[in-house]
C-alpha cells in the first residue's frame, strides 16, 4: 500500500505528513486509518516533545474526505459506520496525543481537513488559507464525534454558523472565529510552525504534556478530585524542575532531560 501517511523526526520533533497531494491530500478510507495507527505509535514514543502535521505539496493541509470513493464505501449507513471506525480512530488518536500538536495549514482546510486540525493544539496557517464545512451540499451530516472538536474550539454560535452556512471563508475569518492560532504570509506556514513547535520542544517536556492534560481535564464539568489536585505539585518531584530553576539562576539555558 501506498504511504498515505510519512512521518519525519528532527530530534523530539515529528512531523507528520498527509501523503496525497496529486488530490490535495484528500482523505481516504485508508488514509484515515493510516493517521490513526500513526498517531497511537507516536503517543508511545516517551522521548517525543511535538508534533507537527501538514498536508504535502505546499497547496492544502486537506480538503477533507474523499468524495469519489464514497459510492463504493461510504453510500450506506453500515458503510458509514465501519469508515466511521477508521475516521474517529484517527481523530481520537489526535485528540488524545499526550504531547503538543501543531497543524501546520497551507492552502485548503475544509471539512474533515478541519476536523482534524480543530484538535491539534495550534493551528498556524498561510494568509490565503481557505476553511468551511459545506457538506450541507452533499446531505452530509458531521457526526458527534466529529462536531466534538470544532465545538470545543469556537463555540455553539460558531459552529452552527459554520455547518449551516456552509459557507468557505478565509484566514482572517478563521482567526476572529478562533479557528486558528496565528495567521503568517503564505511563503512563511513552514518556518513559522517549524518555530513553534521547536519553542514547545525547549521546554521541559513533562511540563508541556502536563499543561495539555490539565487544560483538557478542566473542560470537563465535574469536580477535580483530591490527586488530580495534588498532581499539580508532581512537577517539584522531577529533575527537569532542579535544571530549570538552577538554570534560571545560574543564567543559563535549561537542557531538560524529560524526567
Amino acid at each position: 500500500m501506498t504511504d498515505l501517511v510519512l512521518t519525519h523526526r528532527d530530534g523530539p520533533i515529528a512531523t507528520v505528513v498527509l501523503n496525497r497531494p496529486e488530490k490535495l491530500n484528500a482523505m481516504s478510507k485508508p488514509m484515515w486509518r493510516q493517521l490513526g495507527e500513526t498517531m497511537l505509535a507516536l503517543a508511545a514514543e516517551p522521548d517525543l516533545r511535538c508534533i507537527d502535521i501538514r498536508g504535502a505539496g505546499g497547496k492544502a493541509f486537506s480538503p477533507g474526505n474523499d468524495i469519489g470513493e464514497f459510492e463504493s464505501v461510504r453510500s450506506t449507513p453500515e458503510q458509514a459506520k465501519a469508515y466511521g471506525d477508521d475516521l474517529y480512530l484517527a481523530l481520537n488518536a489526535v485528540k488524545e496525543m499526550p504531547c503538543p500538536t501543531v497543524a501546520l495549514i497551507e492552502g485548503i482546510c475544509v471539512g474533515g481537513g478541519l476536523e482534524l486540525a480543530a484538535l491539534c493544539d495550534l493551528r498556524i496557517c498561510g494568509e490565503s488559507s481557505r476553511f468551511g464545512v459545506p457538506i450541507k451540499r452533499l446531505g452530509l451530516v458531521m457526526a458527534y464525534p466529529e462536531i466534538e472538536g470544532l465545538l470545543a474550539l469556537v463555540g455553539r454560535a460558531a459552529t452552527l454558523e459554520i455547518l449551516l452556512e456552509g459557507r468557505v471563508f478565509g484566514a482572517a475569518e478563521a482567526k476572529e472565529k478562533g479557528l486558528v492560532t496565528r495567521v503568517v504570509p503564505d511563503g512563511e506556514v513552514e518556518a513559522e510552525a517549524m518555530a513553534a513547535a521547536r519553542r514547545i520542544a525547549e521546554g521541559a517536556p513533562l511540563v508541556a504534556r502536563w499543561h495539555k492534560k490539565f487544560v483538557n481535564r478542566l473542560s470537563r464539568p465535574e469536580p477535580l478530585s483530591a490527586a488530580e489536585l495534588d498532581e499539580g505539585y508532581a512537577c517539584y518531584a522531577t529533575e527537569d524542575f532542579q535544571i530549570g530553576y538552577r538554570s534560571f539562576l545560574e543564567k543559563k539555558p535549561p537542557v531538560f532531560k524529560g524526567r
